[in-house]
């Protein structure tokens, strides 16, 4: 069967489905039809895998420099896609009636200059060594910062009354340096910290803040590769050269947020008289209390600091319906990558291919789709390409902050980050949507496109709060990221899984991350029209889309529709 005559069954399938549905539930005032016209199932149909194909050659190209945030390549990225945006007639919904919202952000160089040592009164100082033994970034944004302080093991650094937890226990910070560990208390329970789930008590982002909080000048996190779920030379490369932040609006930040490499941390413990390998024994229990340790970490952090503006690039499809046209549908997909780094032999242009020019070409193409359809959904379609989530979610914060139209009027955001261009897939994960009144519509979907929705393959690596979906959801916008499972026509699940560990092991936030003639984009295509077809639906239905009740983003829902932003 063409794929072209497939998806049309399909979508005639999910029509009868939904009308079927509806029926039985009119006398729910709450019923919606959620049946798709002729003119969305044409323009889904259109979706094309080589047109996906295209945008990913180009924006991965290595004349675009690897998209840098605030570089040339990634500016140029930016530029295309705004152009894509005007050539399908879509409406600009950035700053001043353009397709561009500037993001205000500062961009941080640690010096050569720059030292970090372990200081403690029965050794001699350890210097270490940048990129190899640790990396680290003062967020003050100054050229200088000074520290000169007592070290102090605070387990995982998780506070979360929720689940009786502290690893503070009142101890007074101010002034110190964190060592802490990355990921959270390992458990099955899924009570507590949501079992073999990562949350985001577990995430890095929230490590640093936290200490900040807490008062403390610096945080070093302990990277080990089952923790952290990459190996350190993605800590290494996402954290060397330039790193981005949005400007400073105020609030506590660390002279020196770090990463320390696991053998320069059993260093340190040893230095300290103590055992690494205990000590993360001693974290896993909830009667754990700070420990002050016996070493200092005295650093000299020098930077060069460069204010700059970047762009999150803004478009939209006004909606048909006379009141929900001020309501929005989001696509979401970040464009930017790692950069070049000068400082590297040979291939040193990290071109992201798959992280993320995949998820721009999905973008792109949907909006076609979208743009082109003869009659158009209900409430307005929203599609932002995000800036420097590589650099922390910072683009995508930024949006959330300061969304085109209040944040309690969008509906839905569905995120596309790094689609593995490797076949037809017979699986979706959608890790996430079960948290919202969405959700039964997205199964019927699922099964319409005869997609198996997988669990999320690996969720002690907290993927739910690692790409720009959550950026949204922190502001109380149902939120989700849509991608393939492991299992693609062809293969077994096994095969599947040795291509995503082998791209994590080998490419993922490397050189190699390229595009090649032989990737087929034909599942990527599926991921588009799959999200289409759902966006349509949310866009066309009469309530919006809310999260569960008890979720932990349903108080930023509330606190949104209350009218504080």
């Amino acid at each position: 069967m063409r794929k072209g005559v497939f998806v049309l069954l399909v979508l005639f399938v999910i029509a009868g489905f939904s009308a079927a549905q509806a029926a039985q539930k009119s006398s729910s005032p709450s019923a919606v039809s959620t049946r798709l016209p002729g003119t969305a199932i044409a323009a889904m149909q259109r979706i094309n895998p080589e047109r996906i194909r295209a945008h990913v050659r180009y924006l991965s190209h290595d004349l675009l420099e690897g998209r840098g945030t605030g570089a040339r390549g990634g500016d140029i990225a930016a530029e295309y896609i705004a152009t894509q945006f005007a050539l399908e007639g879509l409406k600009p919904a950035g700053d001043n009636g353009t397709f561009m919202q500037k993001v205000p952000m500062v961009g941080v160089t640690p010096d050569p200059q720059t030292t970090f040592s372990l200081v403690s009164a029965k050794h001699a100082a350890i210097n270490l060594k940048a990129l190899d033994q640790y990396v680290a970034y003062d967020q003050t944004q100054q050229p200088q910062s000074e520290v000169d302080a007592q070290i102090v093991y605070v387990g995982y650094g998780i506070e979360a009354p929720e689940y009786k937890w502290d690893d503070y226990k009142g101890v007074d910070v101010r002034g110190k340096v964190l060592l802490m560990l990355v990921n959270e208390p390992p458990s099955d329970d899924v009570k507590f910290f949501k079992g073999k789930a990562l949350t985001y008590y577990g995430r890095w982002t929230y490590k640093y803040e936290e200490a900040a909080r807490k008062g403390a000048v610096g945080a070093i996190l302990i990277h080990q590769t089952e923790m952290a779920s990459y190996p350190w030379e993605v800590v290494r490369n996402s954290n060397s050269g330039e790193k981005s932040f949005l400007k400073l609006e105020g609030g506590p930040v660390l002279k020196a947020a770090s990463w320390i490499h696991f053998d320069a941390a059993k260093t340190l413990a040893e230095i300290a008289g103590m055992d690494l390998a205990q000590m993360l024994v001693d974290a896993r229990s909830p009667d754990f209390h700070p420990v002050a340790l016996s070493v200092k970490l005295k650093a000299h952090m020098v930077s060069r600091v460069r204010p700059f503006e970047s762009n999150n690039v803004l478009a939209m499809l006004p909606g048909s319906d006379r009141k929900l046209k001020t309501e929005a549908v989001m696509y979401t997909a970040h464009y930017d990558h790692l950069g070049i780094r000068p400082d590297m032999p040979g291939d040193n242009i990290y071109n992201g291919a798959k992280d993320n020019a995949t998820g721009c070409g999905i973008l792109l193409e949907v909006a076609r789709a979208y743009a082109e359809a003869l009659t158009r959904p209900a409430r307005t379609i929203l599609f932002a390409s995000v800036t420097a989530e590589e650099q922390g979610l910072l683009g995508s914060e930024y949006l959330g902050k300061h969304p085109p139209i209040p944040a309690s009027k969008i509906s839905l955001d569905m995120n596309y980050d790094d689609v593995p261009p490797l076949g037809s897939p017979e699986e979706v994960e959608v890790s996430g949507a079960e948290r919202t009144t969405f959700y039964p519509v997205i199964t019927v979907m699922a099964k319409t496109f005869r997609l198996a929705i997988r669990p999320d393959s690996r969720p002690e690596a907290g993927h739910y709060y690692r790409s720009d979906h959550f950026s949204l959801a922190r502001v109380g916008i149902p939120a989700f990221s849509i991608n393939e499972g492991v299992k693609y026509k062809g293969h077994d699940a096994a095969w599947g899984q040795a291509q995503a560990d082998e791209y994590t092991a080998k490419h993922y936030h490397q050189p190699s991350d390229e595009y090649s003639p032989d990737m087929d984009f034909i599942g990527d295509a599926v991921m588009a029209r799959f999200g289409f077809a759902l966006g349509w639906m949310a866009a066309t239905q009469l309530k919006e889309v809310g999260w569960l009740k008890g979720d932990e983003f349903e108080a930023a829902r509330m606190k949104s529709a209350g009218g504080i932003e």
